[in-house]
């Protein structure tokens, strides 16, 4: 039998690299995709009655397109504007959690953290995350981020733009553009049946109690559905657990 050498095992545990270039063209696949639909925030924006300098400013300091689409439709809904921010901050606390995920990843500079910390969201995350290296990471994540980055106040600009000039967005059905989006980005990130249960409660808690309770507080109210579907699922593993004893 041949004798294995030190260097085959270690070889073995080293990750595989990934050519730069195939890096880049993800990150901007990623960027371009996601960035176009901030036309769609731009049309909801201003058809909810901001204006254009409040529109732009909206990406150009919150960017996370969650959170975005959240304050606008509920301040399209007569909703309180601080309930309104309150439920576009709740949806946007996740990224506080990438971002202590992302800071072991990447390992950046301090200098540069801070600047960083405002492209930490969903797609910055996801193309981070699939990297082999730190140097693979690196690189998709500052990719995503100034792409998207870029196009996404670009084609807010331009929505907002649009929507001006068109009038009543109601009329042309583009009120309905910004949760249609929003849905499309989060459908193909439910992998597990406790994500799709947690987002199907949520969805019934929402749409149940939209009639009776203040624009803006039903997304709050919706967010409970995630510790309701693991404490449902705690309680039948140990349910499972002593039957099996038994």
């Amino acid at each position: 039998m041949a004798e294995q050498t030190p260097s085959a095992g270690i070889e073995q545990d080293l990750p595989l690299e990934k050519p730069d270039a195939a890096v880049v063209r993800d990150a901007l696949g990623v960027g371009v995709a996601v960035g176009l639909s901030g036309f769609a925030f731009g049309v909801t924006s201003a058809g909810s009655g901001l204006t254009l300098l409040q529109t732009c400013a909206l990406s150009l300091f919150v960017f996370t397109g969650a959170s975005q689409f959240a304050l606008v439709g509920a301040l399209a809904g007569g909703g309180n504007p601080f309930t309104a921010a309150a439920g576009a901050f709740f949806l946007g606390v996740r990224n506080a959690f990438y971002g202590l995920r992302l800071s072991q990843l990447l390992a950046l500079p301090r200098a540069v953290r801070p600047f960083a910390a405002h492209w930490v969201i969903d797609e910055t995350a996801a193309v981070s995350l699939a990297q082999p290296t730190r140097r693979a990471a690196r690189i998709g994540f500052t990719v995503t981020g100034v792409s998207l980055y870029a196009l996404w106040n670009l084609t807010t600009l331009l929505g907002a733009l649009g929507a001006e000039a068109i009038g009543d967005t109601d009329a042309w059905g583009l009120d309905a553009a910004g949760p249609a989006v929003f849905l499309a980005l989060l459908a193909p990130m439910l992998r597990t049946s406790t994500e799709r249960a947690a987002a199907g409660v949520a969805v019934l808690l929402g749409l149940g109690l939209l009639p009776v309770l203040p624009a803006g507080v039903p997304v709050l109210v919706a967010a409970l559905a995630v510790p309701m579907v693991l404490y449902v699922e705690g309680r039948q593993a140990r349910d499972d657990v002593r039957r099996e004893d038994r």
